[in-house]
């Protein structure tokens, strides 16, 4: 079976520092987030990825949440037919949690961006339990044919 086609735009913001720019452009490369991504997609789509430093993270997450603090990712569906979105990772946020977790943060990279495909095609998670349990079904099972662990054990 094809994979959908992507048309991806990658991109790093300025504010990250010039070392950990290059640790996140090193495992980000664009062939592994279009693998990614194509892995999580039900159709054929226009996907913005783009790498943030703290300040925007909190700022975006502020302005579009109301939570005043950086998260780990953020999605914005704008269309789903045909499927349009930007996903924002939070570098330094993602860079801790890989550590805590004991994940490399190509792992944590590679959930993330699934998780926030599936998003951005409508799967949620903050609904009830059961859509949740739903997602991580799907997410374990999208990074299990991409050669990753469940993300969900610790």
């Amino acid at each position: 079976m094809a994979l959908p086609a992507l048309s991806l735009s990658l991109q790093f913001a300025r504010d990250l520092d010039a070392g950990s720019s290059a640790v996140h452009r090193s495992v980000l490369s664009r062939h592994r987030v279009t693998r990614w991504l194509r892995h999580a997609l039900a159709s054929d789509g226009e996907l913005t990825v783009r790498i943030v430093g703290a300040a925007e993270g909190q700022r975006l997450n502020r302005e579009f949440r109301q939570k005043d603090y950086p998260t780990n990712v953020l999605t914005f569906d704008y269309s789903a037919e045909p499927l349009m979105a930007d996903i924002v990772l939070c570098a330094p946020v993602v860079a801790r949690e890989a550590e805590e977790q004991g994940k490399t943060l190509e792992a944590h990279y590679a959930h993330l961006l699934v998780h926030a495909a599936l998003h951005a095609q409508g799967w949620e998670h903050e609904t009830n339990a059961e859509d949740a349990a739903e997602m991580e079904t799907e997410e374990i099972d999208i990074l299990q044919g991409l050669g990753f662990a469940n993300p969900y054990l610790g």
